[in-house]
């Protein structure tokens, strides 16, 4: 029987030697909740076993349950009628399920019933669960509502909401855009006001909203009459009652398990989370971070679903007397499948550190602010770990939602005709992958979001560290190869700044931020492969290529080639 956890060799890998002992211990308050809960764990060991067992049991669920329902769920897909809106037969078996399993409350805290694991575990049953069924990890997934609740939420809301969100009786939603605002989230437009009595209420549309349907909605609404911009925008909780009109759902490409609707608020009665006026500045960009790291999960979990179905046809497939497998331009792509997955989950689960880190670090100084002990030590770390999240956060979702599109295009062409065909699920996954690099920030403004850090350089200390460092045997041929690739970004990025053209700055920007994530990339995986030889052949192939890719970049963008784009009107009219 399959388990998708322990039958992931390079996920358990990740699990068995990622170094959580601070998060971990900063998670259980110092060990110190085990005086209060029985389930508690008393040290890092039993913390680890604690995680690895609920892992485990989210593998079985995925591998035996929810994955052999995915194809019913996609063809059945979510109905909406009567105004209503009704899961396809498996998403409610599989909710059902994961809902017994108490793994819907996982980052909810355990005085609300929750699991009160760190990001970084969730993100792994994230990961498992997309394997199985991308539109199961939208529902899945909202457990950030919870977490968010949590988070900024007064101790009255904590308590009305949380302990449904960790039952799974609630699900959750987060209603932010708009038929006129998608990612400026600044034009939002939906109306929130207050009564005599001072209760709020919210008046408008949102459009888009992943599961929509949810028992609980987190929207983001304009509170300060006549304002225009951002620091006129709170956010509010409100229950998916009857005074919200689910106008329809959306006829997807892909993911139809998962509904995705148009809502029509009519006066609903609501609750203020957190400060007015900080919604988009603060609560959105705090919700908005995770649900970026969420779709990097939902997209290495497509790749790997992609690249298993891909080698199992290969293998069974016989063309010219031998199995496709063993013909080598299959075999060289489905290398660089497996290079591409295991590469970019190690930026993944790096990325996941920093955000548990930053995270708990910014409870550590608020704690010491009300204490009034300031920790000076911590509120460092909190910046750094801040300032490197910035970078990390956009390139992650950029990088793994389009290698995600490209495993499972690769996959398909693997399978030849018949994975055009509904037969086989890769014709599946390939409409489920597209979704991934355009919902939460298309990938372009990934690449946007993380330009100014890369033009800044944010990630110099770490480079300059490794480059001091010693590596093994053939490894420090790689090193030079990262050294020469940090070359070509600096002269392209100085020939850009030279240039003193915004333009052509911003036209440039998809090259260097892609440089300089092959730079951060190739030194994660040297320092795997520093310490697991398996891992040398995955660092070589990746960073040779990565070079090839620089050489190329560095090349375009000192060919003048990207000033065509600036005179663009006259060549496309």
């Amino acid at each position: 029987m399959p388990n998708f956890f322990t039958d992931n060799h390079d996920l358990l890998n990740k699990f068995e030697t990622l170094d959580l002992r601070e998060i971990v211990a900063l998670c259980e308050n110092q060990y110190s909740q085990a005086d209060e809960f029985p389930d508690a764990p008393h040290n890092y060991e039993d913390a680890m076993e604690n995680y690895r067992k609920i892992l485990e049991i989210t593998g079985d669920i995925a591998g035996n349950y929810i994955a052999p329902r995915a194809a019913s769920v996609d063809e059945e897909g979510a109905v909406f009628q009567d105004g209503k809106v009704t899961y396809a037969k498996g998403t409610r078996e599989a909710l059902d399920m994961l809902s017994k399993a108490e793994l819907m409350g996982m980052i909810i805290p355990r005085e609300y019933g929750g699991l009160n694991f760190p990001n970084t575990i969730y993100m792994m049953a994230t990961e498992i669960i997309s394997r199985a069924d991308a539109s199961m990890m939208n529902i899945f997934g909202l457990q950030d509502i919870g977490k968010t609740i949590a988070q900024f939420a007064n101790a009255t809301q904590k308590q009305e909401f949380l302990p449904d969100f960790a039952t799974g009786k609630y699900t959750g939603a987060m209603a932010l855009t708009e038929p006129d605002a998608g990612s400026d989230l600044q034009a939002v437009k939906l109306h929130a006001y207050q009564d005599e009595k001072g209760n709020w209420f919210l008046r408008g549309v949102k459009r888009f909203i992943t599961n929509g349907n949810g028992e609980v909605l987190l929207v983001l609404a304009r509170t300060e009459a006549g304002s225009k911009d951002a620091r006129g925008l709170s956010m509010l909780a409100c229950y998916g009652d009857e005074t919200i009109k689910i106008r329809r759902i959306e006829h997807k490409l892909g993911i139809h398990g998962s509904p995705t609707c148009e809502l029509q608020f009519n006066d609903t009665p609501a609750q203020l989370i957190g400060e007015r006026r900080f919604g988009l500045l603060k609560y959105v960009i705090y919700l908005m971070n995770r649900a970026r790291v969420g779709v990097s999960a939902q997209s290495i979990g497509i790749m790997q679903a992609a690249y298993e179905e891909a080698l199992k046809y290969a293998k069974a497939r016989e063309q010219f007397g031998k199995a496709i497998y063993n013909l080598p331009v299959i075999s060289n792509m489905l290398i660089d499948m497996k290079v591409t997955i295991e590469a970019y989950r190690t930026l993944f689960y790096n990325a996941c550190l920093w955000l548990d880190r930053k995270e708990f670090y910014e409870l550590e100084v608020e704690k010491a602010k009300l204490a009034k002990k300031p920790n000076p030590e911590m509120n460092e770390k909190f910046k750094e770990a801040n300032r490197v999240l910035t970078v990390l956060t956009p390139i992650s979702k950029y990088l793994l939602s389009e290698a995600s599109n490209k495993v499972t295009y690769d996959s398909m062409q693997i399978h030849g005709g018949t994975g055009y065909m509904k037969e086989f699920s890769i014709e599946r996954l390939y409409r489920d992958a597209r979704i991934t690099n355009i919902y939460e920030g298309t990938s372009q403004m990934q690449i946007v979001g993380a330009a100014g850090s890369v033009i800044n350089d944010a990630l110099a200390n770490y480079f300059n560290m490794w480059e001091m460092k010693q590596y093994k045997g053939t490894l420090t041929n790689l090193v030079e190869s990262l050294k020469e690739i940090r070359v070509l970004f600096e002269e392209s990025l100085r020939y850009v700044k030279e240039k003193k053209d915004v333009s052509y700055q911003d036209i440039a920007s998809k090259d260097l931020v892609d440089m300089y994530s092959s730079i951060y990339v190739g030194y994660l995986l040297l320092d795997e492969a520093n310490e697991d030889q398996r891992k040398i052949f995955i660092a070589r192939r990746y960073v040779l290529d990565a070079l090839a890719k620089a050489r190329k970049a560095q090349e375009t963008i000192k060919s003048e080639l990207y000033s065509d784009v600036i005179h663009s009107e006259s060549i496309l009219l």
